[in-house]
């Protein structure tokens, strides 16, 4: 085990440079081949020329000892892996348990590229331990390769996968709950049940929850947002074509990182701007600096600084450095602490201090690392003094902070929940999402469900990932359990709280965090980092979690080439593959992941991983899928497919109708369609000419326009009778701008309702927005600003950075003026100064060769001037000479 943690303690690339080169050696300053930076590839592109006669014999040399040492390294690594395997495999023969266990997570986990993966090994190890101890952790992984088939170790066998994972979700394993939850919601391997899947995903939700209250005041920092991959690329269909990148979506973080990554931009570099900008006293730039790195993440959530941030644009946290930063603006306002940090707090507005900008945020954050102890010695006296700070000119986040502190007695363990609440409230009332949520746990605390249930709505729509959600599930799930509720009812609570729950036991995973590992191991870039990196994304895959779903599904994609089926194909797809992938992209869409839905489309159009049947057959089933897609109003591409297919008939009945009305829709969702949709009227209006000249009926009218026909493919059957009863007075007509709440509910409707109507309606919340969490676009944005203040190098600090503006340009023009004139003034006078030093020295000169003839010495010998004519010569004043 010694050897094990000495080889999992490598770095995966196993860049690890020796520790002392010889003194004797002339390149000792050099990297290591396996290093870093542009010097080690050098050197590596080095070795491949090393054989040449005309490469010095010091390189060779240096070269050589290179290349043995690595691979005296390399050996040397391999054979402890070796060692271990031996090791444990021999202890496992002894009936060792622990050797057991380690030996298959060994096997099928390889800690770096030493150990060889053996799913075999892998799963007779599991197998055995779960025999021999009943371990919950062995029992699910079993049935993982029973769900799977993984590497064809056994055949799939969803009953023996059900019966392990049930083992071990009685054995109080997270992940095993997890996967039962979702088999039961979604009917794999089971019939659908609802109730069992709550109870399920409820255990789960209950052990993140309990994990997450047991972390610093406030609860654990939430893990990252995990990415997908298609959306770092725009998309399953690129930028522009995907729902993921189009609309409101296109605002999302991963969105904004993907076009950052396209347009060449890296986070070193906006780093380093705001480095360069922060250390000359530019305070905007050292406030969101801290904040980047205290959330470890270029962009945060929104909700407030419990909310986490985006795992797309992950820069690693740094405590200190967001300490340095935000202690360096609170010390403008308050320059010295107290004797006694708790002795009552002195205002500062007496001193004149109307505003203090981004002080008093700067001292909510340090209020919260003193609170939680993070970067500092935990302290919650000193977290209560920066945290009256704030709160005395409005910081939401001081005044949650101190509702905390007096809640839970934080301070000589005074309790004062009417104070706490006073905070709360005054936290609250700025849109906070954790004040929300604590105003509503102190209700559901007192039994007030209804006005708890309230607050926890409030704070969703305001961005709260998690503790909101725990909080309505259970209430909802009270509700599904009642048994006065009618069917109905319950049914709708049961799917509420189902989802919300399988939320939080996905965002709560502290210990088991599989989509950040196979993050990790995908950006490594190697063929055995892709094959961990998918492993890990099925486990988790198998357990519900949608983002897993969708990589797996975006990797395995066998429907990518627009040559496919013909001889120029780069590659023949797999149907074994390809059954993998479809069975993937079906789980994201049932997960409501539209471009998912329009994939599997594509697959039954195309054929692939399907079951051999007609082609009209398939045809049809793709129409269903791009029909579905259509409905939710938000895939252009779907409709572009569907208005294909009513254009030729294929699936669905030829209807030219039909088909404009959706290339116009597929125009009027996403204006960048605007190309191939006139490409396609014009095709679509000259096939429907030739149609009537040949005879045929239901043609497109050149004069007359669809809206006048009245027909829409979206009518109801019973549309009619809807409008007949407004015209009665049944239902009030919608206000402009206001959407229908048709539609069953699901995840996210209330915050995409919210989001819709005020950033749809509201310029000032939009490029409020924009600012506070879109830290490259703002930063654009200033270095826009600069470049037309024609190169104004900045001010010293942020009062004079206030000041700048349009107003003072008058003064700037009057300072740029003196300046010229000063530069002017200064080579006139430079000008004078060398003419009369020649003067003089040409007068010391005379008046020297004047005292040599008075005393009969003869004139000093002229020096060779080359082609210059002697002194004297007219010719001299022809040439220009400048002493």
């Amino acid at each position: 085990m010694s050897t094990l943690a000495t080889l999992t303690a490598l770095p995966p690339m196993q860049s690890e440079e020796p520790l002392h080169h010889s003194s004797g050696n002339p390149f000792s300053f050099l990297p290591s081949l396996q290093g870093q930076g542009p010097i080690a590839s050098a050197l590596r592109i080095l070795v491949k020329l090393k054989n040449h006669s005309w490469l010095p014999s010091a390189v060779t040399e240096y070269l050589g000892r290179e290349l043995s040492g690595g691979k005296r390294r390399e050996e040397e690594f391999r054979g402890k892996a070796v060692k271990v395997i031996d090791l444990l495999q021999h202890a496992a023969e002894l009936g060792n348990t622990d050797a057991i266990y380690t030996l298959g997570q060994v096997s099928l986990f390889p800690p770096n590229t030493y150990f060889p993966a053996d799913p075999f090994t892998a799963y007779e190890s599991f197998d055995t331990h779960a025999q021999l101890t009943g371990n919950a952790s062995s029992q699910a992984m079993i049935g993982f390769f029973h769900s799977t088939g993984y590497h064809s170790v056994v055949p799939v066998d969803q009953a023996k996968a059900q019966l392990y994972l049930t083992f071990a979700a009685h054995g109080n394993h997270k992940g095993a709950q997890m996967a039962l939850g979702y088999r039961y919601w979604s009917g794999i391997g089971v019939a659908e049940n609802c109730m069992s899947a709550l109870d399920w995903y409820e255990d789960a939700a209950e052990q993140a929850m309990a994990k997450f209250l047991s972390g610093p005041p406030g609860g654990r920092t939430l893990p990252l947002l995990p990415p997908r991959l298609s959306d770092l690329v725009g998309g399953v269909f690129g930028p522009g074509a995907s729902v993921a990148s189009t609309g409101l979506n296109a605002g999302r973080a991963v969105i904004k990182t993907a076009n950052a990554r396209a347009a060449g931009e890296t986070w070193e570099d906006l780093l380093e701007y705001y480095l360069f900008n922060a250390d000359r006293g530019e305070i905007d730039y050292a406030y969101r600096l801290g904040r980047i790195f205290y959330q470890g993440s270029i962009y945060a959530s929104p909700g407030g600084v419990a909310s986490g941030g985006d795992g797309a644009s992950a820069i690693g946290r740094d405590f200190h450095r967001a300490r340095y930063y935000f202690t360096r603006i609170a010390r403008q306002v308050w320059p010295r602490d107290p004797a006694n940090p708790r002795q009552p707090h002195v205002s500062s507005k007496e001193e004149g201090l109307a505003s203090v900008g981004y002080a008093a945020p700067a001292a909510g954050y340090l209020g919260r690392m003193y609170l939680r102890g993070e970067g500092v010695r935990q302290d919650p006296v000193i977290a209560k003094m920066w945290f009256e700070r704030g709160a005395e000119y409005g910081d939401k986040e001081s005044h949650n902070g101190l509702g905390i502190i007096w809640r839970d007695g934080l301070v000589d363990g005074k309790k004062e929940l009417k104070r706490a609440m006073s905070h709360f409230a005054a936290a609250a009332a700025q849109e906070l999402a954790e004040a929300q949520v604590n105003i509503g746990k102190y209700h559901y605390d007192n039994g007030d469900l209804k006005l708890a249930t309230a607050h926890f709505e409030t704070a969703l729509r305001q961005g709260s990932p998690f503790e909101a959600y725990y909080y309505l599930a259970d209430i909802q799930a009270r509700q599904a359990r009642a048994s006065m509720i009618p069917a109905e009812i319950a049914g709708s609570s049961c799917a509420i709280a189902v989802s919300f729950f399988k939320l939080v036991s996905e965002r709560g995973t502290w210990d088991d965090n599989l989509l950040k590992d196979a993050d990790d191991m995908w950006n490594l870039g190697t063929e055995r980092g892709s094959e961990m990196a998918m492993l890990r994304w099925w486990v988790a895959a198998e357990r519900g979690y949608e983002v897993a779903q969708n990589n797996l599904a975006f990797v395995l994609d066998q429907d990518k080439s627009i040559l496919r089926f013909t001889r120029f194909a780069p590659h023949s797809p797999s149907n074994d593959t390809a059954r993998l992938a479809l069975t993937q992209w079906i789980r994201s869409a049932a997960q409501r992941n539209v471009d998912a839905l329009v994939k599997v489309g594509d697959y039954y159009y195309h054929g692939l991983g399907v079951p051999d049947e007609p082609e009209s057959v398939r045809w049809e089933k793709a129409a269903g899928y791009y029909q579905s897609a259509a409905d939710t109003q938000m895939s252009a591409l779907a409709m572009w497919n569907l208005g294909w297919m009513y254009e030729n008939g294929v699936g669905v009945p030829q209807d030219f109708h039909l088909a404009k009305r959706h290339y116009d829709l597929a125009y009027e969702t996403n204006s960048e369609a605007y190309l191939p949709v006139l490409m396609s009227l014009v095709k679509l209006h000259a096939r429907s000419l030739w149609h009537t000249l040949m005879g045929g009926q239901n043609g497109l009218s050149f004069w007359e326009t669809d809206e006048e026909d009245g027909r829409s493919y979206y009518d109801h059957p019973d549309a009619k009778e809807i409008d007949g009863a407004a015209e009665q007075g049944g239902q009030p007509a919608l206000e402009e701008g206001e959407q229908p709440d048709d539609g069953s509910w699901y995840f996210g409707k209330a915050r995409d309702e919210f989001n819709r109507r005020k950033r749809g309606h509201d310029p000032e919340l939009q490029r409020t927005a924009r600012e506070e969490d879109d830290p490259v676009q703002w930063a654009r944005e200033r270095r826009q600003a600069e470049a037309d203040r024609d190169g104004d190098f900045g001010p010293d600090d942020y009062f004079e950075g206030a000041m700048r503006g349009n107003r003072y340009r008058e003064e700037e023009d009057v300072d740029e003026f003196v300046e010229t004139m000063l530069l002017v003034v200064l080579c006139v006078v430079v000008s004078v100064l060398l003419y009369v030093r020649g003067r003089w020295v040409e007068r010391l000169r005379q008046e020297e060769d004047q005292r040599r003839q008075a005393n009969g010495q003869p004139p000093r010998a002229q020096p060779d001037r080359g082609v210059f004519p002697p002194p004297g010569d007219p010719a001299q004043d022809e040439w220009a000479i400048l002493r």
